[in-house]
């Protein structure tokens, strides 16, 4: 199935944007959130079997970084920028997929305008407020042996490191996942992806932006996404894994929150679901858009 690829303007800002298949139109917001969307390639296309599934490298990340300076970012923004895929896709609302990180962001969406909203799905997502993040935070002490902690540790002191080292940021992603990835080959695959767009000047680009978001999220005092996820009526899924580096007790309040929505807890399964286990993943999600069909879907090609 072929791809189409090319730029959205954002005002001053250039969006890298795909889209692939055919069908109501689901926009992906991928995950880091230093990464861009090539990480979830070519797995998550098995999406396009039914669907139009519209994927962009956020503000300043990617194949989206030229021009962006780290304090261009803040949550407002991204949010302008979803909306503004949005628009430039011709609808007046759509399904939104956020993968770890890009869960925070769709969710952040479906709290400020659920009427744009017409399906909500929450792929491995990151947690939703300050205390859960704690959570978070403690599981990942409880399940990383001491001596992988040791090693980031010394990694990130490195000068290498520090200058944005494509080599040395790649040894410590792949310490980093390991509890929740432990395959060998599937951390073969999930690792180079994370930076292939990148350079060691977007490296250090895309850390200070994910210290910006972090600052006005979970690091904010009182941030809290769940009371406004009790206004969201849309079919939502909440697709997590067993093993996942965000325990489940975390995802469970959110799947809680929002009225009718369907908590998957995959067995066996990790935090990168649609690398695991594809197949499992793309039947959930088409399983939600056949029994809650949404609009009929724009014409492709806009990108």
């Amino acid at each position: 199935m072929e791809a189409r690829a090319g730029f959205l303007t954002a005002g001053d800002v250039r969006l890298h944007v795909r889209e692939v298949g055919d069908g109501p139109t689901l926009v992906v917001l991928h995950g880091g959130p230093d990464f861009d969307y090539d990480y979830l390639l070519p797995e998550l296309d098995l999406l396009a079997e039914r669907l139009r599934v519209v994927y962009y490298d956020q503000r300043g990340r990617g194949r989206s970084a030229d021009g962006v300076r780290a304090e261009d970012v803040t949550i407002e923004s991204e949010m302008d920028d979803l909306d503004r895929v949005r628009r430039h896709l011709g609808l007046g609302s759509v399904a939104v997929l956020g993968h770890s990180w890009g869960g925070v962001l769709a969710m952040e969406y479906a709290a400020r305008h659920p009427e744009r909203l017409t399906h909500l799905i929450l792929l491995n997502t990151a947690p939703a407020s300050q205390l859960d993040h704690l959570t978070f935070r403690r599981h990942l002490d409880r399940i990383r042996p001491p001596a992988d902690v040791d090693r980031m540790r010394s990694l990130a002191a490195t000068a290498e490191f520090r200058a944005g080292n494509l080599d040395v940021e790649a040894e410590y992603y792949r310490i980093h996942y390991r509890p929740t990835l432990s395959p060998p080959d599937l951390l073969d695959r999930l690792v180079p992806r994370l930076r292939t767009n990148f350079t060691p000047e977007r490296v250090l680009a895309a850390r200070a932006i994910e210290d910006r978001l972090y600052d006005q999220t979970w690091a904010s005092p009182g941030y809290d996404l769940i009371p406004a996820l009790r206004r969201v009526a849309v079919p939502t899924l909440v697709l997590h894994g067993e093993n996942d580096l965000v325990p489940v007790e975390v995802v469970v309040r959110i799947a809680e929150a929002v009225a009718g929505a369907r908590l998957v807890v995959l067995p066996g399964c990790g935090h990168f679901a649609y690398l695991e286990q594809p197949d499992a993943v793309a039947r959930q999600i088409h399983d939600l858009f056949a029994a809650a069909p949404t609009a009929p879907p724009a014409p492709p090609g806009t990108v």
